[in-house]
């Protein structure tokens, strides 16, 4: 939920201790504007942001659906200096998990012309303070959030790796999670994913890897166990991404979805 203490911190952050700018008298009726084709998301942070500020906002779209340029995204009605106090950050937010919605929307595509059955998914590569935010936005562009903190699934990353060898790390964790909680173990070579499967992995993550070493890495993962889950991560891209869904992998995982999205354009109008 966007709670009360988030809306106080991004308008404490716009609008500072003085606002003179916005000392409008009045009221007013504004309205979100699409400046450019997309996918929009953020739509419940702009509503909490209004509502907030006593004003009455209403969606002309649910997110996940597609914009095209001049299309009307919300509407808002009330004292004009609340509604252009909300103004700046409804647009940021709104911008910013649109422009996140966009690029997943666009991986989901690029991914379903080849496999109908890979998931694209993000990744903990979030803005702090922002992260279910952007996570809602993945989920709007069609794409899956993966964990959304440290306690929803444990991974056995290479550091870990390095600590504690693959088969001691992945019986450490298995003894201390629940039987309830899935464990995630990257791998960096061919022949180590096969070797997750077998010690006990629910999905092995295979990092780095090309296209060709990922269709090997999920052959002999299947091999060894048919239940375990494999996912490729790593440097994919919205043009890769096709490579990676046709080497039958089972979840294509994209740290840029959050971290290197270009925000959506839009406007905001009163009047």
């Amino acid at each position: 939920m966007i709670t009360d203490a988030d809306v106080e911190r991004w308008l404490r952050e716009d609008v500072g201790h003085h606002d003179v700018t916005n000392d409008v008298p009045g009221d007013t009726e504004g309205r979100l504007v699409a400046k450019e084709a997309g996918t929009v998301a953020g739509l419940a942070a702009a509503e909490a942001v209004f509502s907030y500020l006593n004003c009455e906002p209403a969606l002309e779209i649910e997110p996940g659906d597609p914009v095209e340029p001049g299309d009307v995204v919300l509407t808002v009605d009330g004292p004009a200096r609340e509604v252009l106090r909300g103004e700046r950050v409804a647009v940021n937010v709104v911008g910013h998990a649109s422009g996140i919605a966009t690029k997943t929307a666009a991986a989901v595509a690029a991914a379903r012309d080849v496999s109908d059955d890979v998931a694209i998914a993000g990744t903990r590569k979030t803005t702090p303070g922002l992260r279910g935010v952007e996570k809602r936005a993945v989920a709007a562009g069609g794409g899956d959030t993966h964990r959304l903190d440290l306690s929803h699934m444990v991974m056995v990353k290479d550091n870990h790796v390095a600590e504690m060898g693959l088969e001691g790390a992945i019986s450490h964790f298995r003894d201390r999670a629940s039987f309830a909680t899935q464990l995630d173990v990257e791998v960096e070579t061919v022949t180590d994913a096969p070797r997750a499967a077998e010690c006990g992995a629910d999905i092995v993550l295979l990092d780095n890897m090309s296209p060709a070493e990922t269709e090997r890495a999920v052959e002999l993962v299947a091999e060894t166990d048919g239940e375990t889950l494999t996912e490729a991560s790593g440097g994919v891209t919205v043009e890769t991404v096709p490579d990676y869904a046709a080497t039958g992998v089972d979840v294509v995982s994209m740290g840029s979805l959050t971290h290197s999205a270009p925000t959506l354009d839009l406007s905001f109008r009163t009047g």
